[in-house]
């Protein structure tokens, strides 16, 4: 008897993550902005707890400078300091480093990535830290 029986319920949502978002925002982002050798790409992401940049060549694919809130010699002054690894402050750290390899690297100019983040908070800090550094964009 089918009128007694539940009947089962299937739902297709199309709702897709923040993170989904994110990397659809980027791929937007990354079908206009290429790293060249004159001019790279510097690349930053965020997770909860650590900040990213990288300067990036996409023509040969080549990483030419890094840093992050991992990175043994900014770990340590965060840990001196007593900043913690999620603010601001230690995203703008994270900038500086990255310039300082960056330039050591031979890189001036740079084509700011976001990847796909809000131009906002940490990003920001890392773009105006880079910025402060030396780097060029």
């Amino acid at each position: 008897n089918t009128a007694t029986r539940p009947r089962a319920v299937t739902t297709t949502c199309k709702t897709a993550s923040r993170t989904d978002k994110r990397v659809k925002r980027h791929q937007r982002m990354r079908n206009k902005i290429s790293g060249t050798t004159e001019r790279p790409r510097l690349a930053v992401f965020k997770s909860n707890e650590h900040t990213y940049a990288q300067i990036i060549d996409d023509t040969q694919g080549v990483t030419l400078a890094a840093a992050s809130t991992l990175s043994k010699g900014l770990r340590e002054t965060l840990s001196a300091d007593n900043v913690n690894a999620k603010t601001v402050s230690a995203a703008e750290m994270v900038g500086k480093l990255v310039a300082e390899a960056g330039k050591a690297a031979g890189v001036e100019k740079v084509v700011f990535d976001r990847g796909g983040f809000l131009y906002h908070g940490r990003i920001r800090a890392v773009a105006e830290g880079a910025r402060e550094g030396g780097l060029d964009f």
